[in-house]
């Protein structure tokens, strides 16, 4: 298990970032939306800023270093079996620090009566983030190769303790540790990210931590590649990892193609064809997402 003293390490470089210059006079708005269209990417899956599966070390919202940005978003993924339904707010701090709350319910459908739940049975997961942007700058450093760079943590918290216990897992609680490295190619229209994850979340934290085949952090990846078409639409991949810790189900990686839609800088949609991989001895996993994202 990651030890304590390095959660204590990441939480206090979190902290440093509370260390921010206020806007020059009182006469600047608290609130803006001064960066470029869909540089800061949309929110992703678990409440950061990022792609739809993937995070990216871009901060949340258009506030730049003298602004806040904010939004609220809510995201549906349908597959084969299973449905999830995800709603939260996202707060980034003059492009330095970046505050997530998400709660999500998954919905077991008729699976749920195959697995002995109960049809419509629903396991639901709180996840509250940080993201500290470190150093570099994704969109304004052109002029070198050197990504942005953040480090990140989420803290999630199943509700369904004696049920992901009794399918093996070790606990209904845990962190999530992240490092992320993305750049902006302007000249090219790319935008080109990766992140590693310490982990012990079987399936993404539903089914709890931990397990059988596996009881401490392990390193996962997840990377993303998008393409603007336009101002106002992205074509993009995502890919992510994940470990395999219960006896009783193989967990297998994630992969979803995407395209966003961005009318203004204060609504966005995001579409994808998703692949989950085996969940819970349902077979492959395989559908749609859709989020939809408000700014403010």
């Amino acid at each position: 298990m990651v030890s304590r003293n390095l959660g204590k390490k990441v939480t206090g470089l979190l902290a440093l970032g509370c260390a921010f210059s206020l806007p020059a006079s009182a006469e600047e708005s608290l609130f803006g939306s001064g960066k470029i269209l869909a540089t800061p990417g949309v929110i992703q899956v678990e409440g950061a800023g990022g792609s739809g599966l993937s995070t990216w070390a871009m901060i949340s919202g258009y506030g730049t270093n003298r602004e806040i940005g904010a939004s609220a978003h809510h995201t549906y993924v349908t597959t084969d079996d299973f449905t999830l339904n995800a709603t939260g707010v996202t707060v980034g701090l003059y492009d330095r620090l970046e505050l997530s709350y998400t709660r999500q319910w998954f919905d077991t459908g008729s699976a749920g009566g195959r697995l002995g739940l109960g049809d419509g049975y629903n396991f639901n997961q709180d996840v509250v983030g940080a993201k500290l942007k470190v150093f570099g700058d994704a969109v304004y450093d052109q002029d070198t190769w050197m990504p942005q760079v953040s480090i990140g943590m989420q803290y999630k918290r199943a509700d369904k303790g004696d049920i992901v216990r009794a399918v093996g897992a070790e606990d209904n609680d845990g962190f999530d540790y992240y490092i992320a490295a993305s750049k902006v190619l302007l000249r090219q229209s790319l935008v080109v990210s990766g992140a590693a994850r310490l982990t012990e979340a079987n399936q993404f934290g539903l089914l709890g931590f931990g397990g059988p085949n596996g009881s401490n952090h392990s390193l996962q990846f997840e990377g993303s590649v998008a393409y603007l078409l336009s101002r106002r639409f992205v074509l993009g991949f995502d890919y992510r990892t994940k470990p395999d810790n219960l006896a009783f189900a193989r967990e297998q990686d994630a992969k979803a193609a995407y395209v966003v839609w961005l009318p203004s800088k204060h609504f966005t949609v995001t579409a994808a064809a998703v692949d989950l991989g085996d969940i819970a001895l349902q077979g492959r996993q395989q559908g749609f997402y859709l989020s939809m994202q408000v700014g403010f």
